[in-house]
């Protein structure tokens, strides 16, 4: 009887479901704007992300070969993806529509404190400033979780142990 395999869907959704969890606790806890949280949030995914295709080896009693590991784990980051994305222009528009505004007054401060602007260039650049960030945190999301995922499925198909089976051509 073969093993039952975790499909790459239910993977994703529950990383997906994690990051969610995650990020409501930094919005909560007025986390979202530190590093240091952002560098968990980046672990955890990583993390995720290769747990999620050594698990497929071992359920596949380790007879898989990098190609099919890795497979495995860019579907399960794909899923995870849109999960995210969908969930993160939620947030942006509907859960926390105030984020954008504080992360706005964030940069500015920063811009500001460094000398870089004046408060009146800031002004000028405020309207096209906001729609970059828009733009910015929604394609941020979608290509950062894809960017993190593949090095996660990177490493865990490197990592995961493997002894497929050889083929007929391989036999003889």
């Amino acid at each position: 009887m073969e093993n039952q395999v975790t499909t790459h869907a239910f993977k994703g959704l529950l990383i997906a479901l994690v990051l969610i969890v995650l990020s409501l606790i930094g919005q909560f806890a007025n986390l979202q704007f530190e590093k240091w949280w952002g560098y968990i949030n980046w672990a955890i995914m990583v993390g995720a992300f290769i747990g999620s295709v050594i698990y497929y080896g071992k359920q596949k009693n380790n007879d898989v070969t990098f190609g099919e590991l890795f497979t495995h784990g860019f579907k399960t980051t794909a899923v995870t993806a849109v999960v995210v994305f969908i969930y993160t222009v939620l947030s942006v528009y509907v859960i926390f529509p105030d984020q954008l505004d504080k992360m706005w007054e964030k940069g500015v401060e920063e811009a500001l404190k460094g000398g870089k602007v004046t408060a009146e260039q800031m002004e000028q650049g405020a309207a096209i400033g906001r729609k970059i960030m828009t733009v910015t945190v929604l394609a941020g999301s979608l290509v950062g979780t894809l960017i993190i995922g593949t090095v996660g499925s990177l490493i865990g198909a490197g990592a995961a142990k493997k002894n497929p089976a050889p083929t007929p051509f391989e036999q003889q």
